[in-house]
């Protein structure tokens, strides 16, 4: 792919999300799935980061993570692709009160260079939630920026958009749309639609997602999201949402389950000391 190929589709992406960015807080970016899937992470960083962390969020989209940490005492970098989403994360914090602890930066994954050298090795960990690490043109050069801000020992905690999803490859499947059960199969970046545009998106195994940070980082948990729950746009009645949910929090991190889901979680820790 050349530079301004991808340059054209990082646009595209960004074009997406700006678009959607003024209801993404609605049942188009946090319905109760998602809010569940939310919770897992928000529980996984509660356990990874202690009181008063340096942290960076890639991907804050509206600002409720890195809005949610802040009040706990931590101290968050939120970048996102998305301008308009950097605004939202902004009035976000300062509505919360928090926005001497929330600094948003229009600075998408793919160019945390921008950070400068005076930030090297001074954050505690970084987290992304929810898939931005899957529109990012090449992980591997998050995975080398990562090293650069994270101090050793520091913790990067992210839930990706898996290549393995069951219930999507059935829903599909069902529906007779043969092309679009193989979608997360594809070994390169393909295009997804939302609100009528493009968001090109590249899907991971957790296997080959940690590849990319090996050198740097130790791998330390990694379990799948949605395992035995569908995922957020397949919605079931609350009863079977409950019992479903229930089985991926005592389940989805088991040998063999956790290489599935429509989301994995992976915490990784930073070598050296």
């Amino acid at each position: 792919m050349t530079p301004i190929d991808i340059r054209s589709r990082l646009h595209e992406t960004k074009q997406a999300f700006d678009s959607v960015a003024a209801d993404y807080d609605g049942p188009r970016g946090n319905n109760s799935s998602i809010q569940r899937m939310r919770g897992e992470m928000w529980a996984w960083l509660d356990r990874s980061f202690a009181p008063g962390s340096r942290l960076i969020d890639l991907g804050c989209g509206t600002g409720l993570d890195a809005v949610r940490m802040a009040g706990l005492g931590h101290r968050v970098v939120a970048t996102d692709w998305s301008p308009q989403m950097v605004e939202r994360t902004r009035d976000r914090a300062e509505r919360a009160g928090q926005g001497e602890r929330v600094r948003a930066l229009h600075i998408g994954a793919h160019e945390l260079e921008r950070l400068d050298g005076t930030l090297e090795g001074t954050f505690d960990g970084a987290y992304s939630n929810l898939g931005p690490l899957n529109c990012v043109p090449d992980v591997e050069t998050v995975a080398q920026q990562c090293a650069r801000l994270v101090r050793p020992g520091g913790l990067l905690v992210f839930t990706v958009i898996n290549r393995w999803c069951p219930w999507e490859v059935l829903h599909y499947v069902r529906q007779g749309r043969w092309e679009r059960a193989r979608v997360r199969f594809a070994r390169e970046t393909v295009a997804v639609g939302m609100n009528s545009r493009t968001i090109w998106t590249r899907y991971f195994s957790a296997r080959e997602f940690y590849r990319s940070f090996a050198q740097s980082f130790t791998l330390e948990h990694r379990r799948g999201l949605c395992v035995f729950a569908p995922p957020p746009y397949l919605e079931l009645e609350e009863a079977w949402q409950q019992r479903l949910w229930r089985a991926d929090r005592a389940l989805a991190g088991w040998p063999l389950l956790r290489e599935l889901g429509d989301h994995f979680l992976i915490v990784m820790k930073r070598r050296g000391s």
